[in-house]
């Protein structure tokens, strides 16, 4: 099948379906100028950081606890390479998609925010959001634009308590009423299952494609590379998410 024939294809179950389940990754944010998970500012490509740490335990939910200093070095260093990033047309396509369609869901492994930046209803910031601050010590929050003029790290303004980002950070728990909202909402049957822009590394991103296809549910990978659930889907377009999707919305009449 043609790529021309895959979009028709993808295009006539997006028209059809109700209740569509969006899981997007950092692919996704790729046309806004951000690098995926792996190229984030040569954090994520198997060196040691500047403190002779992997990333991984550098950006771990224990670093954070006992040497916050240390994980707030990498995590300013991640927002500074996404700062000035806005939305792209794939985000502004899901969010015009699941407006059409109450019953849907987007569930992300993003912590950019452009999802909610376009207002996209029914979301499910798995990882969290970087631009929201927690104080670690009295819990309250505090939303910024950016880490410009940040302390590092930076004070709680309430009880002077160390903040942190409301994002997972490696060996910490996904929030459950994130995988609750996920599990509801397979529950309750979808009528399509779109993976877009992300490697389905995680078992709770594979898993509900996974589901999907041995229930006969539609699926529909959108990314350049090979992935774990690729050869499980009904439809794969290997293209990028902006191009993929505006391709897929200029089918259904809805061209920006």
């Amino acid at each position: 099948m043609s790529d021309s024939e895959t979009l028709d294809a993808v295009a006539a179950l997006v028209r059809e379906a109700r209740r569509i389940l969006f899981i997007t990754g950092a692919g996704l944010s790729a046309d806004s100028g951000l690098p995926t998970y792996r190229g984030i500012g040569g954090l994520y490509d198997d060196k040691l950081t500047g403190h002779g740490m992997p990333i991984e335990k550098a950006l771990s939910g224990q670093m954070m606890a006992n040497r916050p200093e240390v994980s707030w070095t990498y995590l300013a260093q991640i927002e500074a390479n996404c700062r000035g990033a806005q939305p792209n047309a794939a985000h502004h396509a899901i969010a015009r998609l699941v407006a059409d369609r109450p019953g849907s869901m987007v569930f992300t492994q993003n912590v950019d925010g452009f999802h909610r930046d376009v207002g996209t209803a029914n979301l499910v910031e798995i990882h969290g959001n970087l631009h929201q601050l927690l104080c670690t010590e009295c819990g309250r929050g505090r939303r910024v634009p950016d880490y410009a003029g940040l302390s590092m790290p930076p004070g709680c303004p309430t009880c002077g308590g160390v903040m942190r980002p409301d994002v997972v950070l490696f060996g910490e728990d996904l929030p459950r009423d994130g995988v609750l909202r996920l599990e509801h909402m397979l529950v309750d049957g979808v009528d399509l299952v779109m993976s877009i822009g992300t490697s389905s590394a995680f078992p709770y991103i594979a898993g509900p494609v996974v589901w999907a296809a041995e229930a006969g549910v539609a699926t529909v990978e959108i990314n350049p590379g090979e992935t774990r659930v690729s050869a499980l889907v009904r439809h794969r377009l290997r293209m990028g998410a902006a191009h993929a999707l505006g391709e897929v919305m200029s089918r259904l009449g809805r061209a920006p």
